[in-house]
């Protein structure tokens, strides 16, 4: 994903919805594939990567928020 600079809370609230939208079209659409199929492993794997790509984005903002100080 590209560096964006987010200069307010408008930028932040557009960048949280561009993020969780390519989290859930990624992710969340491979996450229910794996459940309508019924494979346990696969849907233990997809929520991993769910839940992994959900930490990322949080840890993103994060390091945005603390390269400030």
């Amino acid at each position: 994903m590209e560096t964006r600079i987010i200069d307010s809370r408008n930028d932040f609230a557009q960048w949280a919805i561009d993020r969780s939208n390519a989290i859930l079209t990624d992710q969340g659409s491979e996450l229910a594939t794996a459940a309508r199929k019924g494979n346990e492993a696969q849907i233990a794997e997809t929520a991993q990567a769910l839940g992994q790509a959900i930490v990322d984005a949080l840890m993103e903002a994060f390091d945005g928020l603390a390269g400030d100080e």
